[in-house]
């Protein structure tokens, strides 16, 4: 049933929705690296270590549907608290 759902809309195929997230992801840890003034390689590699990236690949915690600032902002608070 789940298969023939996003064979009628491509968006909804696993290998979009992939693209998709690891777009976002760029996003935010652009967002990460203007914040934190370190490079977005850098950024990127403490995003993918965090839980905040683990919440965003689990659709149980709904992080996936809430804005790429909102979730820099629990990567802020996740971070700062590990300092």
């Amino acid at each position: 049933m789940m298969e023939q759902n996003w064979q009628n809309d491509p968006v909804k195929s696993p290998e979009i929705q992939e693209i998709i997230l690891s777009n976002r992801i760029g996003i935010i840890a652009a967002e990460l690296s203007k914040r934190l003034e370190i490079t977005p390689v850098r950024a990127l590699q403490l995003f993918y270590e965090s839980k905040t990236c683990a919440d965003l690949h689990d659709k149980e915690t709904g992080l996936y549907l809430y804005g790429n600032l909102y979730i820099a902002d629990e990567f802020m608070r996740e971070y700062q608290n590990k300092l």
